[in-house]
């Protein structure tokens, strides 16, 4: 990328992680409200929405920041960048087609709310697509990236067996049934799979014409 390209995406990249950030923080003190304890702090971690935005705050604070520290540099991978693109996609997709109907937030709640569900994947996305280099993603990485909503559905199954309670009702054994919860999260599964091809596919797009469109002649 040209230098004027590269300074455009590192502030882009400020915007994305002060949007990230704060709202996490709004979320978690709201949270701890109600009184604070371990298992709330686990329970808070608990929510793929936050992992999702976590790794979006992680991936755009690494670019803000820059240097060559290793694990700054992990989070500036392509391969890094582009699951948290299919990660924060997929909360913002479950949520307006399946959650939000399901409760109405009020003040700071709705604050957080939507800047985790929306503000923050809109500005990631069009980060990702306009700002961030593209062309090293390959179809094995759709797959390699299911290793992150498999590892959140084992542990919500493995904490729900002995807490009984689970971050979103379709995920819920305990009303559902292990059969039905786990159909559901076998659909999430494959809409991440989606999502992950479509997000390659769209890197390689993307990186093709750029380059055809470095060779234009104006």
């Amino acid at each position: 990328m040209s230098p004027r390209v590269t300074a455009v995406s590192n502030l882009f990249a400020i915007v994305v992680a002060a949007v990230a950030w704060p709202a996490l923080v709004l979320q978690y003190w709201l949270t701890m409200w109600a009184g604070f304890d371990s298992l709330e702090v686990l329970r808070f971690f608990s929510f793929f929405t936050i992992l999702s935005n976590v790794l979006v705050g992680l991936v755009a604070a690494s670019t803000a920041i820059g240097g060559g520290w290793g694990p700054l540099a992990f989070w500036r991978r392509p391969r890094a960048r582009g699951l948290a693109a299919v990660s924060i996609t997929v909360t913002c997709l479950v949520y307006a087609t399946v959650l939000q109907s399901t409760w109405e937030p009020h003040g700071p709640q709705l604050v957080a709310d939507r800047a985790l569900h929306y503000v923050v994947p809109a500005l990631y996305l069009v980060w990702w697509i306009a700002l961030l280099p593209h062309g090293t993603l390959v179809w094995r990485d759709a797959l390699r990236w299911l290793w992150f909503p498999l590892v959140f559905a084992l542990w919500t199954f493995a904490r729900g067996a002995i807490v009984h309670e689970y971050p979103y009702p379709f995920l819920d054994v305990d009303r559902l049934g292990y059969a039905t919860a786990l159909v559901n999260t076998t659909l999430v599964g494959v809409v991440f799979l989606i999502l992950g091809t479509a997000f390659v596919a769209l890197d390689r797009t993307l990186a093709g014409s750029r380059l055809s469109g470095s060779g234009r002649v104006p």
